[in-house]
């Protein structure tokens, strides 16, 4: 508070100078009536003037200089917490920057775990499905071939069965031919023995 005092001292004087250099031509003028007065009651009157205009301005020097003081220092004061409020504000505002900093590099650090989890979770999958796919094609190829053999035994069993009827007609005819009443029934006997045991 004392270097602004000091500071503002010079001002008020240089300032009282100023007024008084402004002011003394407009008192000098003034006091140049038409040439008849006095020199003496001009000189007493400009002295008088210039007392006047000193005490004004000691006085207002006096009495404007504490609020003027006191306005400076709730000025300094002010001015002195804005910028405390603007360095606190300024401190929480790096602090809010560092922590959201730290969010976002954890944040892009979950965001690559979880584009790596996916990636690892798709080629599995991928692996399963062509698993499953292989097993499928090998349980129809082993299907087909089932079936196919199925089928070639099947026609298999038929031909031979057709054969068997077929060599049984033969059979039958040269037999008829060939063979008696007798024998005939000999050989039915017999045939159906055989059929027993098989059963």
């Amino acid at each position: 508070m004392k270097n602004s005092n000091a500071k503002l001292m010079p001002t008020l004087v240089k300032l009282t100078v100023m007024t008084s250099l402004v002011f003394l031509p407009v008192v000098a003028l003034a006091s140049g009536g038409g040439g008849h007065a006095d020199s003496g009651v001009i000189l007493k009157d400009f002295a008088y003037r210039c007392f006047n205009f000193a005490l004004l301005v000691g006085l207002l020097a006096y009495f404007v200089t504490k609020p003027i003081r006191k306005g400076l220092k709730g000025r300094t004061a002010e001015i002195e917490k804005t910028l405390a409020d603007a360095q606190a504000a300024k401190e929480a505002a790096e602090a809010k920057h560092l922590e959201y900093s730290e969010k976002l590099a954890k944040a892009t650090e979950e965001i690559a775990g979880i584009t790596d989890s996916i990636r690892r979770e798709g080629e599995l999958e991928r692996d399963k499905i062509i698993a499953a796919a292989k097993e499928l094609a090998i349980k129809i190829e082993q299907e087909a071939d089932n079936k196919a053999s199925g089928v070639v035994a099947k026609a298999r069993a038929e031909l031979r069965e057709e054969a068997a009827s077929l060599a049984v007609e033969l059979a039958e005819d040269m037999l008829k031919k060939q063979v008696s009443a007798d024998d005939q029934i000999r050989l039915v006997d017999e045939y159906m023995q055989k059929v027993g045991e098989l059963h």
